[in-house]
């Protein structure tokens, strides 16, 4: 019986993990379709490439600085329990990488190239996994800490603030080191419209980040015995309630329509094993609430180049649902308890502040040491040719 429960929780952990990393499909086509055309096969590149990076970095250095184990064995101890905690890296691997995918929807089309993949090995290396070791591993005494203030440790069931809160911030010091695309708020106070250049595909990788979050959140349990049906229906209903308030308040626009759930998954995150599910509807509505809104403001009033809305969907929802899990949690609103919203409101705000702590010296010394940006004359031309010299789409079929 224990072979056959080794093998299953080894078979179960691995399903999670392949569809996490096909979340990273969705990223890349999210940002294809949002994107300019001459941006398109640098997205599709950047995130294939971010997530190789990743993979390496993550099992050299960063599992160990959040988890303190390392894999410098032989393979006959990496295959015991049936390479249990070997998937286990891989499942955990595809949250990590989500970091610098989440950070390429915001520095979209006039980013350099190596100089991204150089901060990811660093975010993924150290300013990730240092947070996930003191939220998920008991590191520095920081969960006991908040546990004798406010009566419960900072709960974070799959990452609302761990992944999504912490990419978000990450990328808003980003993008304000980067600066706006060129042309895009012109001096006599006119914004340049930039739309996006392909909806089908932008609607395809919202549908497969969607359909892979179940994934996400259901296997966080991590073993076969702790699995939920109230995380996968708490994330249903978290879903469809930021895709209805983003339908409402985006006035039927198809880019706001499609990123409403994500903002609701990105929120339920947190909580989802504890919420009740119209708790989940009702997070999830809000966060679909705080994208359309924060994503007009940044990008039309504070006149923050946030491509893909980074900042508001991951950033800012994602803090919303580390709040969320403390308010909809408790038993007085339909949850499970063993949450504090004390808690919650000290772990998040953790999370932010050493997020755009890092975000801003990774990138501030990259933009000192290498540059951040392109040319004016490669982001006119686009980073397909100036990065790739290949266009998605040729401007014309040879005829011979």
């Amino acid at each position: 019986m224990d072979a056959l429960n080794q093998g299953a929780n080894a078979l179960f952990i691995l399903l999670g993990a392949v569809m996490v990393l096909a979340m990273h499909a969705g990223f890349a086509f999210l940002e294809l379709g949002t994107v300019r055309r001459k941006n398109q096969v640098n997205a599709l590149v950047k995130i294939l490439v971010d997530f190789s990076i990743s993979t390496v970095v993550y099992f050299v250095v960063g599992y160990s600085v959040a988890y303190g184990t390392d894999f410098f064995v032989g393979a006959e101890a990496l295959a015991s329990k049936n390479g249990y905690e070997l998937v286990k890296f891989f499942f955990l691997l595809t949250f990590a990488a989500a970091i610098p995918a989440i950070i390429s929807g915001g520095i979209a089309e006039r980013a350099k190239f190596w100089p991204q993949l150089m901060a990811t090995a660093v975010i993924v290396g150290f300013v990730y996994p240092f947070f996930e070791g003191i939220a998920w591993n008991q590191h520095f005494g920081v969960q006991a800490w908040i546990k004798a203030a406010t009566g419960e440790e900072f709960h974070d069931f799959a990452g609302s603030v761990v992944v999504h809160a912490v990419g978000g911030w990450i990328a808003l010091g980003a993008v304000i080191l980067l600066g706006a695309r060129s042309n895009r708020y012109r001096k006599d106070g006119a914004i340049s419209a930039h739309p996006p250049s392909s909806i089908p595909f932008l609607a395809l990788g919202a549908w497969i980040l969607t359909v892979g979050w179940f994934g996400f959140n259901v296997m966080s349990a991590q073993t076969l015995d702790k699995i939920s049906g109230l995380v996968a229906v708490n994330s249903l209903m978290a879903m469809v309630g930021g895709t209805l308030v983003a339908l409402l308040m985006g006035k039927n626009d198809p880019g706001f329509l499609h990123n409403g759930p994500l903002a609701g998954l990105v929120a339920v995150c947190a909580g989802s094993d504890l919420m009740h599910p119209l708790g989940a509807l009702v997070v999830g509505g809000i966060a679909g609430a705080i994208f359309v809104y924060m994503f007009t403001l940044t990008q039309n009033k504070w006149k923050i180049d946030d491509v893909l809305g980074v900042w508001p969907l991951h950033g800012l929802c994602g803090t919303w649902g580390g709040i969320a899990a403390g308010i909809f949690g408790s038993k007085a609103l339909g949850g499970l308890g063993t949450v504090s919203l004390g808690g919650q409101l000290i772990g998040t705000g953790l999370g932010v502040l050493w997020a755009l702590l890092g975000g801003f010296v990774v990138y501030g010394a990259l933009k000192l040491l290498v540059g951040l940006r392109m040319s004016q004359e490669e982001e006119y031309e686009g980073a397909d040719l100036s990065i790739h010299k290949i266009s998605a789409t040729p401007e014309h079929e040879a005829n011979w």
